[in-house]
């Protein structure tokens, strides 16, 4: 039950008359100054065009430059969206416009916002201001191919101005000729460009000397006066093709987007730090800092106090603090200084709006494994770890899948025909975790809830619509559906259209890394996941396709995990890099130990009535609830 707020207002500078307490904001500060976006014959200024050099938003190779441009006199939000802003929004816009409208020293930034808290409007709106701002400036929009759609469907909803979206999908660009067709549009033309990470390097790294070659990698580094990098931490990774080719753009505005900004490592944050702001750690300030972080961690017994210690030196020594129990006055020493680090660069926002849904119950389920499971899972010993981790995971689904190879494109209907072989005649009790979702989708189904299956592995979800639709007498395609990365796009938007609007429509099952963030499945209202990933934010991505706005219902997710397997060692060193993340950016002065750590609960006080069930729970070894990603209000 929600309590009424007695809202406490205040004035903040950036946004206007808001209650402190619940965020509402009673007056905008646009009113409140009586300004607007006015019309352009009332508001804009002109003045003559002006050599530029290639960081100028102004500046492109379009032969009209010597044509007098008009500008408005400041860069603001449209009246059509800022009411539909939330404060955390119009503090990112801002934020924005102090990093990339700078014409002094312009420069780039990262918006580390929590899936499903509308980072795409967000970036939207700030283009069509900037585009309203900088006539000639050419946006480039760098996306997962997966997302393109979403970002058109986005632009059709909230565009103030008929300004053409250019792709190569869409034009069927498909050779250098036809794509420097589309970039010399998007060149001439007041226009925005939406280009996937893989079609980006291909063209930046092709070495032909062929003048179409040649031609569109130059108007990809020289063209661009800001880039939007969507899933920005997909270039995290130093020394890649793709870190390399993003780096040589030749505007310095560069923003990077992302929901979970810490995957792995902290110098993986650090290396999307150094492409929005080259050289970071050198720059004045950053030095500063970084020599007084190093005073703190000295204290672990490391010369840190070394003049010629490595970045990579101050990155492990930042980890191995956050990952030890270590001395809590020292540890926050270390994040507040890190937060000053980052502070003019960095825009994070842990997604207090998701607050307003119905509510997020997170468990991390430990499952006792059947005998059948037992003999086989201890035979993985001294194997090769990503092969032991991959056949353990399978195995722990069902033994039956022991032999089976994983799907890829080449082989997919031949271990689909495998696959009906394998499943007919088994015994599902021998599949401690085929067992449990067999009981969860009955009782999902039973209180007329819709499901989410998702795993790193294609055959573990071909084995689990093949036995449902077996046992259940369920079809593809109305009660059940699949999406890994074979599907095109029309087919993959088929599928979440019909999963979220059919009443039929029963269970889900996702290939994790083909439903990344954007995804919007809040049909359903139970979420598995059925292997650990080594990356824990690949799975919060996954949690964030149900737990989003739109979403009517609690979301209950069940993270499976075989106990006393390979399994259960993995699932602590996920842990371990998800509390790296949670202490880095959300700790505040009101935390304490517990709010970072995984706290067991007993199978009867979950607050979860499927646990009521005796056949859900018959399997269970413990369960550890998340408290720190709990807003449930049940």
């Amino acid at each position: 039950m929600e309590v009424a707020c007695n809202h406490d207002f205040l004035m903040k500078d950036d946004l206007g008359i808001v209650c402190r307490v619940c965020g509402l904001i009673q007056q905008r500060i646009e009113n409140i100054f009586e300004y607007s976006w006015k019309k352009r014959k009332e508001s804009y200024r002109t003045r003559p065009s002006e050599h530029r050099n290639s960081s100028d938003p102004d500046a492109t190779g379009n032969p009209l430059g010597s044509i007098l441009k008009v500008v408005p006199d400041a860069l603001l939000i449209h009246p059509q969206h800022s009411h539909q802003m939330k404060p955390h929004q119009v503090e990112g816009f801002n934020f924005l416009v102090k990093n990339l409208a700078d014409e002094s020293n312009p420069g780039g930034c990262i918006l580390a916002h929590a899936p499903g808290s509308g980072k795409t409007f967000l970036l939207i709106s700030f283009i069509h201001s900037f585009l309203a701002r900088y006539r000639a400036g050419r946006p480039l929009i760098m996306l997962p191919k997966s997302v393109l759609r979403n970002w058109k469907k986005e632009f059709l909803c909230w565009q103030v101005e008929d300004i053409p979206l250019y792709d190569f999908y869409s034009s069927k660009a498909n050779n250098r000729s036809e794509q420097l067709k589309v970039l010399k549009l998007w060149e001439e033309n007041r226009s925005i460009l939406l280009l996937g990470y893989q079609q980006f390097t291909h063209i930046i790294s092709d070495d032909s000397s062929e003048s179409e070659a040649r031609m569109c990698k130059e108007k990809l580094l020289k063209v661009p006066s800001l880039v939007i990098l969507d899933e920005g931490h997909t270039s995290r990774n130093d020394d890649t093709d793709l870190l390399n080719a993003l780096g040589i753009i030749k505007t310095p505005r560069k923003v990077v987007l992302s929901g979970t900004l810490f995957q792995n490592r902290v110098n993986e944050v650090f290396t999307i730090l150094n492409l929005v702001r080259p050289n970071f750690l050198n720059m004045q300030k950053s030095h500063a800092i970084k020599k007084r972080i190093l005073t703190k961690v000295d204290m672990f017994g490391k010369s840190a106090r070394s003049r010629n210690i490595s970045d990579k030196v101050f990155y492990d020594l930042i980890e191995e603090n956050f990952e030890k129990d270590s001395n809590d006055k020292t540890r926050v020493m270390i994040i507040q200084n890190l937060r000053e680090l980052t502070e003019n660069v960095l825009h994070y926002y842990q997604g207090e709006n998701l607050k307003e849904l119905p509510g997020l119950v997170d468990f991390t389920v430990l499952l006792n494994v059947s005998t059948k499971q037992v003999d086989i899972i201890k035979g993985l010993v001294g194997t090769n770890n990503f092969e032991a981790h991959a056949k353990c995971n399978v195995v722990s689904l069902h033994p039956c899948l022991k032999d089976v190879k994983n799907v890829d494109k080449k082989n997919r209907n031949i271990i689909k025909r495998k696959m009906d072989s394998v499943i007919h005649g088994i015994d599902i009790n021998d599949g401690v975790k085929a067992k449990f979702i067999y009981n969860l989708l009955s009782l999902s189904e039973a209180a007329g809830e819709k499901v989410l299956v998702f795993s790193q592995y294609v055959r573990s979800l071909h084995f689990l619509e093949i036995l449902v639709t077996r046992m259940k007498g369920w079809r593809s395609g109305v009660h059940t559906f699949q999406m890994d990365g074979g599907l095109t796009n029309d087919q993959r938007e088929q599928a979440i259209e019909r999963f979220n609007n059919s009443p039929d429509a029963k269970v889900f099952f996702g290939s994790i890394k083909a439903c990344g963030e954007g995804i919007s499945l809040v049909g359903a209202s139970r979420v598995v996941i059925l292997d650990v990933h080594e990356n824990p934010s690949v799975m919060r991505q996954a949690i964030g396709c149900a737990f989003r706005p739109g979403q009517s219902k609690v979301v209950f997710c069940y993270r499976l995990v075989a106990a006393g397997s390979l399994e259960e060692q993995h699932h602590h060193t996920a842990f371990k890099k998800e509390r790296v993340s949670k202490l880095w950016f959300e700790w505040n002065e009101l935390s304490c130990n517990e709010d970072f750590e995984l706290a067991e609960v007993d199978v009867s006080e979950t607050g979860d009535r499927f646990f009521e069930s005796p056949a859900l729970r018959e399997d269970i070894k413990s369960i550890w609830k998340r408290y720190f990603l709990v807003f449930n209000k049940i």
